[in-house]
């Protein structure tokens, strides 16, 4: 059902990260939090996408969600994930990659039900706004996992915040030797929501030398990098009313502005929910790849 309902679980709650903003010298930036006391005022910065983005268009042309499964010896076991291949896809040509992480109750369908990432992406595409690209959405948790993963927050939590070696040492090099997917940091995106967010930005950004786009969608997590190599994209985003994340935003905010990191912070009109991260794939996906 493409309107389940998400129930996100985050074990890495940033609350405590609030102080490091308070502390920081920057005061106010436009479109961005103030301070009131001790918690941040956020006011919306990012516009809503149009009324039907992320319903299939007529007549447009639509890419394909294809299913696979791959082996991990870093983790041991089978991992399942999905790719979107987009629309005029060819087998002859070489395409760069968005990897998408998912939340703590989420797996490989999470983006493509819940978010509906196909549709978006396919209407991006009518409008001649994507730089044509392959989109892997992976599970996190084992399929053997699963079960343990159903019955235990602290299971989800791990695989989660683990999963960045599954990434790297076993989805990475079988997504390019499977697929026509063209190699190096510039070709190479990572982002993700709530948990899957706070995976992308500490795997990204401690691996600039592999990816050059990085995002979080609401949701920071704890392990934050300075980047060694210069990143095109560092993405922010959270909802004005996101009491579960809103202040690890702001401070992960305030950590790459003290060192000085070039990125942005959108800050969407909304909560810990599907909408913000439609919205947030909307404005995100066509910045990526670009000249």
């Amino acid at each position: 059902m493409r309107h389940k309902t998400i129930t996100i679980i985050s074990a890495l709650l940033c609350v405590l990260q609030l102080s490091a903003f308070a502390q920081s010298p920057r005061g106010m930036r436009r479109g961005g939090p103030e301070q009131s006391g001790s918690t941040p005022v956020l006011k919306p910065n990012q516009p809503e996408a149009p009324a039907g983005f992320d319903t299939p268009r007529s007549g447009a042309a639509r890419g394909k969600v294809i299913p696979f499964e791959y082996e991990s010896k870093t983790a041991g076991g089978t991992f399942r994930a999905t790719i979107y291949a987009p629309p005029g896809f060819s087998p002859g040509k070489k395409y760069p990659v968005l990897f998408l992480l998912h939340g703590a109750s989420g797996d490989e369908n999470n983006w493509v039900q819940a978010i509906h990432a196909d549709a978006i992406l396919d209407n991006l595409y009518a409008d001649k706004r994507l730089v044509p690209m392959l989109v892997v959405m992976p599970s996190s948790i084992s399929v053997a996992g699963r079960q343990q993963a159903a019955e235990s927050r602290d299971a989800k939590a791990r695989a989660s915040m683990t999963f960045g070696e599954v990434l790297l040492n076993d989805l990475l090099p079988y997504v390019e030797s499977k697929f026509p997917a063209l190699t190096g940091r510039e070709n190479r995106a990572l982002a993700g929501l709530s948990m899957g967010a706070g995976a992308a930005l500490s795997t990204g950004t401690a691996n600039s030398d592999k990816f050059a786009w990085v995002g979080a969608f609401s949701g920071a997590g704890r392990r934050w990098t300075e980047p060694n190599e210069k990143l095109r994209l560092l993405w922010l985003s959270v909802g004005d009313r996101d009491s579960m994340m809103g202040a690890g935003m702001v401070a992960a905010d305030a950590f790459f502005t003290e060192k000085n990191i070039p990125h942005v912070f959108r800050i969407n009109a909304g909560g810990h929910e599907p909408k913000v991260w439609m919205n947030d794939l909307y404005h995100f996906a066509p910045l990526l790849f670009q000249p």
